[in-house]
């Protein structure tokens, strides 16, 4: 366990803002332990996580536990979570695998920021059930579906922004494992095979090139890391880089976005690019908030519009955790900068518990 003290970047964001963006965050969530997008709005298990991790490295480590455990409590048996819910129940019952797989990353990270094995134990069954669940809708050439129905109907094309991200949520689970003394060597062969197709087979997933995700996320997750991240990330930063602004969504769109701008920080710091890494995660300031401590969405460029009038808890996360990752704050500090899926081409495949036998 690491902790330093308050989270803050100097010259960038201090410590009154950032305690003011965690409060920003807590006032998203529900007494259940649940973390909406906003006020109104709906909530998803990706963002909800993203969201915790946020309070948890500003500190509000009781918040932060009791989102991992309402993630637990509302899992389904098969291992997997609805993709939107909102106060009224589920709205989309289908189930994203990136999603139901970042579980994992906010255990692995709760746990580097606090030290707590016990609470990798008790959300032990969880993580077991989400990953298993996701790596069933793998497909023969590594690649993920991005979705599974409710028929239980793999989709039939993966996304390179999941994947890259799920990647990674493999690494924290088989993290996870080994600190508990587990083995999961089918775990092991899925992730080889997963990152073997996102580094060597970009064929294998559907073409979203304009957006600015599949540009960074391959570098943020661990799946590409030394000259070949460096050489991605100088490719891609005249379209997508707009200096004193951010980072945009799409490379077709004068759209710059808090979150993406943030996760480009993360992964600029994983490279250890670190002047540029601090210089966009000053650049997105602009679109703070000061009175309530969020962030907007995103503004479009032109006409300096802000849209959509938003702000997300999980866009607040995100900043938290760039500060935190830049900055070296916390034991979580280096999740992205870690991240590099190792291989092991000794395991070979074994068969996963059915889905009756997992949750």
């Amino acid at each position: 366990m690491r902790r330093l003290g308050a989270l803050a970047v100097p010259g960038v964001l201090t410590a009154e803002e950032c305690a003011a963006t965690a409060q920003f965050v807590l006032r998203q969530q529900r007494s259940s332990g649940a973390i909406f997008w906003y006020d109104g709005s709906h909530l998803d298990p990706w963002d909800h996580v993203e969201a915790a991790m946020g309070l948890t490295v500003a500190g509000h480590w009781s918040a932060a536990w009791r989102a991992l455990e309402w993630s637990a409590a509302t899992q389904r048996k098969d291992g997997s979570w609805p993709m939107v819910l909102r106060d009224g129940g589920i709205e989309d019952a289908g189930s994203d695998t990136n999603q139901c797989a970042y579980f994992a990353v906010g255990v692995w990270h709760y746990y580097l920021v606090t030290g707590r094995t016990d609470g990798l134990a008790r959300l032990w069954p969880t993580v077991e059930a989400a990953i298993n669940f996701v790596i069933r809708a793998q497909h023969p050439g590594g690649q993920l579906g991005w979705a599974v129905g409710t028929d239980g109907g793999v989709a039939d094309f993966a996304l390179l922004t999941g994947s890259a991200s799920a990647l990674q949520s493999i690494e924290c689970a088989c993290l996870i494992a080994a600190t508990l003394g587990h083995d999961r060597p089918r775990w092991r062969w899925a992730g080889n095979r997963l990152a073997e197709a996102l580094r060597e087979r970009p064929e294998s997933f559907a073409d979203r090139s304009r957006f600015s995700m599949d540009w960074y996320y391959p570098v943020l997750a661990g799946a590409v890391r030394g000259p070949a991240a460096i050489a991605r990330i100088d490719a891609g930063w005249a379209d997508f880089v707009r200096p004193g602004h951010g980072a945009r969504c799409v490379s077709d769109q004068p759209w710059v976005t808090s979150a993406e701008s943030a996760e480009l920080v993360a992964a600029l710091d994983a490279m250890g690019d670190t002047d540029r890494a601090l210089a966009v995660l000053a650049d997105l300031q602009g679109l703070r908030d000061r009175e309530t401590g969020g962030y907007w969405t995103g503004r479009n460029l032109p006409d300096m519009v802000l849209w959509p009038r938003e702000q997300t808890s999980w866009t607040a996360a995100a900043v938290l955790l760039a500060a935190d990752a830049v900055t070296r704050t916390t034991g979580g500090a280096g999740l992205w900068r870690d991240a590099g899926w190792p291989g092991d081409e000794s395991v070979t495949p074994a068969p996963l518990p059915s889905d009756e036998a997992v949750g």
